[in-house]
């Protein structure tokens, strides 16, 4: 370790102590701004024998039992790197150099698992119905659910699945050892989206590390950490794969990759399906876009492919907008006009004009029709003298319409009777 690094280090140790209690929050927005200080601290991590180990430890545990968001999660950026270390140690069967590392992770189990009463937490999880969409699909895509006795009872029903409480721990043992750090790694993920980029690949290393030592893969990595065999669970494997389908989709793509296989080797190897199956799904919802995120520094997320819904509404439906829009085009015409382009028995149905027909429209909506006398009348004439038309051409352009209109209805008729005839002629002839 360098000694720059160690100067960085030490003064941080010191500066939290001299603190008061009023400017730890203004301290803990701070602490993003120490560029040097990160790197520094995962060196000190990495270095079993270092001196510094013991003081830097305590000074995570003090930030995570201060009960600041920012400091807590500043600690928890460290976890990966700090369960590597443990169990790196705890496999060289030498736990005199992992004390401190091994008390920092018990202390933050035990504050986890309480509530700010001191009383044992129960955590619940609400598992979702396939019935109803979610951002990771759509009903419409998985098909038809069969509508029997049992699926209707259970229909907009939710499942919730529930964890705890959990038991105080005081020390590891082989029993409890992979229950804590699967609790941990919860408590890791719960905060995914604040972890920084280094967090992110340390989680994948710590991934490939834990399922590959010991086995056939680790000289094909040309890893030349330890080469004992670890001890993991499906449920530690899957919390593993968690952390990985968020790095996976924020840009690390490559060392993702290579810790999402590693996890599914594993798994194979120890036939664990829980881990098979949640590693195979996200490996295959990840042949599409999320593969193509190379964002390191935009909006934490985790891209999810959602299946397009058809469209169950055909192009001639009638509905609401549909006849609102035959009511305006209605109103806004001007004129009435019945047009025809189709033909009946070979023969075109000539364009009819209703416009006009039968005298012209009043104000009030009576019309003028044409007498014989040249005269015309309203509809609401009650016997009051008539108005003797000025124009002589009145009653000639009215007679010519009225002509006009009898003669195309007349020419309509013949050719309805000449196809009717014609249909009537070949069902006979059938």
């Amino acid at each position: 370790m360098l000694a720059m690094d160690q100067g960085v280090v030490e003064e941080w140790l010191s500066e939290f102590k001299t603190l008061p209690d009023s400017a730890i929050s203004t301290y803990a927005v701070s602490l993003k701004d120490k560029g040097a200080l990160v790197p520094a601290l995962y060196k000190v991590i990495r270095e079993n024998y270092s001196d510094l180990l013991e003081p830097v430890c305590h000074q995570l545990f003090e930030f995570y039992r201060s009960g600041v968001p920012q400091l807590q999660r500043f600690t928890l950026q460290f976890l990966p790197e700090l369960l590597w270390s443990f169990l790196s140690v705890s496999a060289a069967r030498d736990p005199h150099t992992s004390g401190c590392i091994e008390a920092l992770l018990l202390g933050i189990y035990n504050l986890e698992i309480v509530d700010k009463d001191g009383q044992s937490k129960i955590l619940s999880f609400t598992v979702p119905s396939l019935s109803k969409p979610s951002v990771y699909h759509e009903p419409s895509a998985i098909g038809s659910i069969a509508l029997t006795e049992g699926a209707l009872a259970n229909h907009g029903q939710s499942r919730v699945v529930y964890s705890g409480p959990h038991l105080q721990r005081e020390t590891f043992n082989a029993q409890n050892r992979f229950e804590v750090l699967t609790f941990l790694l919860l408590c890791y993920n719960a905060a995914l989206s604040y972890m920084t980029t280094t967090s992110l690949q340390s989680l994948c290393q710590l991934s490939s590390r834990v399922c590959i030592c010991g086995y056939p893969r680790q000289q094909m990595r040309r890893y030349k950490g330890i080469s004992t065999r670890l001890t993991v669970t499906s449920e530690f494997l899957v919390q593993l794969i968690t952390g990985i389908h968020y790095a996976l989709c924020n840009g690390e793509v490559e060392v993702g990759s290579k810790a999402l296989d590693d996890v599914l080797y594993r798994a194979q190897l120890e036939l664990f399906p829980e881990a098979l199956l949640v590693g195979n799904a996200i490996k295959s919802s990840l042949h599409g876009a999320a593969l193509k995120s190379n964002n390191k520094e935009g909006t934490r997320s985790i891209q999810v492919e959602i299946t397009p819904t058809s469209s169950r509404i055909s192009r001639n439906a009638v509905t609401s907008l549909s006849i609102r829009g035959h009511r305006w085009k209605r109103h806004e015409s001007p004129e009435v006009s019945v047009e025809s382009d189709a033909s009946i028995g070979g023969v075109a149905i000539p364009e009819i004009s209703v416009t006009g027909v039968g005298g012209d429209r009043m104000a009030n909506g009576d019309s003028l029709r044409p007498r014989p006398d040249g005269r015309t009348h309203t509809d609401g004439d009650t016997g009051a003298s008539p108005e003797v038309s000025l124009d002589p051409r009145s009653h000639d352009s009215g007679s010519t319409r009225s002509q006009e209109v009898r003669r195309q209805k007349s020419l309509r008729r013949m050719v309805e009777n000449e196809s009717s005839g014609l249909a009537s002629t070949g069902r006979s002839q059938h």
